[in-house]
């Protein structure tokens, strides 16, 4: 698996290092039962800070995308819980939706970038 991290972006790297992992996952790249590289491993092929992936590895595991194993380390383990799943989606969706509403952003415009990133990553 490729780790793309953006050193130039705003967003903290291990939120860019967890949506790397979760798009793996969602494009079928990584699949249940695969284990992640050390968190070691990890920080020294990014180059990037150990507490770092440590951090990223943490929160994938509290959102049910991981399982760590202190012999195994980190497995992708993707909670089976979508109705849980369906209402942190929404959350983040009312949100989106809004600042789309304040900026004009048609019904028809959110659906065909939907079926946009779907397309682009071979969701299903």
């Amino acid at each position: 698996m490729v780790i793309e991290i953006d050193f130039n972006s705003d967003e903290a790297i291990y939120v860019q290092l967890m949506n790397q992992i979760i798009l793996g996952i969602a494009t079928s790249r990584l699949q249940e039962g695969d284990p992640l590289p050390s968190v070691r491993q990890l920080a020294d092929t990014i180059g990037i800070n150990m507490h770092t992936v440590n951090k990223a590895y943490s929160l994938l595991r509290q959102e049910g995308f991981v399982t760590i194993d202190r012999r195994r380390g980190a497995i992708i383990a993707v909670d089976e819980n979508k109705i849980k799943a369906m209402e942190e989606m929404k959350e983040n969706l009312i949100v989106a939706l809004a600042k789309g509403c304040c900026r004009n952003v048609s019904r028809e415009e959110v659906h065909r970038l939907i079926d946009e990133i779907y397309d682009e990553y071979g969701i299903d």
